[in-house]
């Protein structure tokens, strides 16, 4: 595992925390600059306080960190890959004094299809799929999420894309937000 240059905490109790990575690349952290945009429109929206967060493609788990470093109550985090699990519980370990986190080693389609977990409903969801993930499967993906028990009633759920492959959200959730950062494309989708 690695410290990847400007992989932090970018906000709360825990700022300034560095975090690590698995070698290569195996996963891609979402940018210091992205996160950063993303948590401020998000606390803007007061969606972080108290949150219960599901973080899917968790890869290193920053965004459930900077939630619970910014005051979400709790997280579930959802990655099937080894190497970055180790990663991952590095950087739980990071805030696990301040929120319970519960990590998932699990295919994401696997634990969504096995029904909300008793942690539902969700009050804040990151959906960052790897880049080559097709977009019929975000979408399926998407639409199970807005089954009853999932999402509280004013949930948000955020998608990390490449640019050219916008989110197409199902029936149920409406794009409310959206910025580029480079390559990637961050969406909010409401309910």
């Amino acid at each position: 595992m690695s410290r990847p240059r400007g992989l932090r905490v970018i906000a709360g109790t825990a700022r300034g925390r560095r975090l690590v990575a698995p070698d290569g690349d195996r996963v891609r952290p979402t940018k210091d600059i992205a996160r950063e945009a993303m948590f401020s429109a998000l606390e803007a929206r007061g969606a972080v306080a108290d949150a219960v967060v599901l973080d899917l493609f968790a890869g290193t788990a920053a965004l459930a960190v900077e939630a619970i470093s910014r005051g979400a109550a709790a997280a579930v985090v959802v990655e099937r890959d080894r190497t970055a699990l180790e990663a991952i519980r590095a950087n739980v370990a990071v805030v696990s004094a301040h929120a319970r986190v519960d990590v998932v080693a699990r295919d994401v389609g696997r634990f969504v299809a096995g029904g909300p977990p008793p942690d539902a409903p969700f009050d804040l969801v990151f959906v960052d799929p790897p880049y080559d993930t097709p977009d019929e499967e975000i979408t399926r993906l998407l639409a199970v999420l807005t089954a009853p028990g999932w999402l509280h009633s004013d949930a948000i759920v955020t998608v990390e894309r490449p640019h050219r492959h916008p989110v197409v959200p199902p029936p149920g959730l409406s794009t409310g937000w959206e910025r580029t950062f480079g390559d990637t494309l961050l969406t909010f989708l409401f309910i």
